[in-house]
């Protein structure tokens, strides 16, 4: 449908949208094609969408103008948003978007077609490692609590935690996510100074017997942060995307050697967020939130930043599997993806398993992940994710 000339634009001042949406699956097509609402838009599993939101009346107007006779458009207008949609290649809206006067629709457009096509292009030097993200890599998960839904109580003791992370290394893992406050579903905040006497001496132990190790530091406090990444932590893996402590990506940018940050989605907080959570559309209302974050991180200077779109965390069992059939639709923001859904309810709800049980469904979905475009598989069984990350780098 083509718009009217009168446009009621509110929220003037946000932030202009453009996503890439790639049409890989009939389910994709179909919730599109509800949206669009034509017969003009046809299904092929090599096209795309590109998407942008949040349009402002000069933008509605400069669409217009420059292709007014292309067919393979819609525009899209309510009280809430403004949507414009494009069908076509990678290269037709390129084509399109090359022949635009200079301005932030141009370069917000040939943004994000750079990220999507560029994506395995990526790569990250951490701590002297030389990551790079056109394949993947393994984080092993050591939680030191005593209530997390998977391992809560098998690590609390100091010296089984090491010893664990240390197997976890053996393993493969290139990575170790040590988290000190329980995130699951209806947990209760624990205090910094509970969280930094479980984390710090696990941090200090296992790079007294293993110094070239890459550890990942699992908070949302700033100062857990602050004191794991004095002692050696590399990563800050933050489930608010940096949004309960405001002082966390100050943090991050200040400390020196650049480390990496996570930057998740979640829905509420791990004390309510599974409770009756709900969306409109999962996949932009996650991407609009993660962009936000990397905006707000990308100000401050800091590099080395990952997104991660909270498998489980606020979201329902259909919500989990549309995140990871579109997986591929978060490389238009341009940052490698991790994606933690080992040992998930969503794979135990959907199989009839228990958590001990869980560990092939995990690999699997890991598999999946990898494929629409995971970097980087935060797992509990870190065997089998370094054999799918091996198995799947070579292909």
């Amino acid at each position: 449908m083509k718009s009217s000339s009168s446009i009621d634009i509110k929220n003037q001042d946000k932030l202009l949208i453009a996503q890439i949406i790639h049409l890989s699956s009939r389910e994709v097509f179909q919730k599109y094609s509800g949206i669009i609402n034509s017969n003009l838009f046809l299904f092929d599993p090599n096209n795309y969408l590109l998407e942008l939101r949040e349009l402002s009346e000069a933008d509605f107007k400069l669409l217009e103008s420059n292709i007014q006779e292309d067919k393979k458009y819609w525009i899209i207008k309510s009280d809430s948003s403004n949507i414009f949609f494009f069908n076509g290649s990678t290269s037709e809206i390129k084509n399109i978007f090359n022949n635009f006067p200079a301005g932030k629709l141009k370069d917000a457009v040939g943004q994000v077609l750079y990220n999507y096509l560029n994506y395995n292009l990526n790569s990250y030097s951490i701590k002297d490692r030389e990551f790079i993200f056109n394949q993947s890599y393994v984080m092993g998960i050591l939680n030191v609590t005593p209530d997390s839904f998977s391992d809560g109580g098998l690590y609390i003791n100091l010296d089984d935690a090491v010893n664990h992370g240390l197997e976890m290394i053996d393993d493969g893992a290139d990575i170790i996510d040590i988290g000190g406050e329980s995130t699951r579903p209806g947990s209760e905040i624990v205090s910094e100074d509970e969280e930094l006497e479980r984390v710090i001496p696990v941090i200090d132990k296992i790079l007294s017997s293993q110094p070239g190790t890459l550890i990942s530091i699992d908070t949302t406090k700033s100062k857990v942060a602050e004191e794991a990444l004095k002692h050696g932590a590399v990563i800050v893996n933050d489930i608010s995307g940096a949004t309960f402590d405001e002082e966390m990506l100050k943090v991050v940018k200040e400390y020196p050697g650049v480390p990496g940050i996570i930057l998740m989605h979640i829905k509420g907080t791990p004390k309510n967020m599974q409770q009756n959570p709900h969306y409109e559309n999962v996949v932009e209302e996650i991407y609009d939130f993660l962009l936000e974050r990397i905006k707000a991180a990308e100000n401050l200077g800091i590099k080395n930043i990952f997104i991660d779109p909270g498998i489980g965390f606020g979201k329902r069992i259909q919500d989990n599997f549309e995140i990871l059939t579109r997986l591929e639709d978060f490389k238009s923001l341009g940052y490698p993806i991790v994606v933690g859904a080992s040992r998930k309810s969503f794979l135990g709800k959907t199989l009839n398993l228990d958590i001990t049980e869980r560990d092939t469904a995990t690999a699997i979905t890991e598999s999946i992940a990898i494929k629409n475009g995971a970097r980087i598989i935060r797992t509990h069984n870190v065997k089998y994710g370094k054999q799918v990350c091996e198995l799947l780098n070579n292909f």
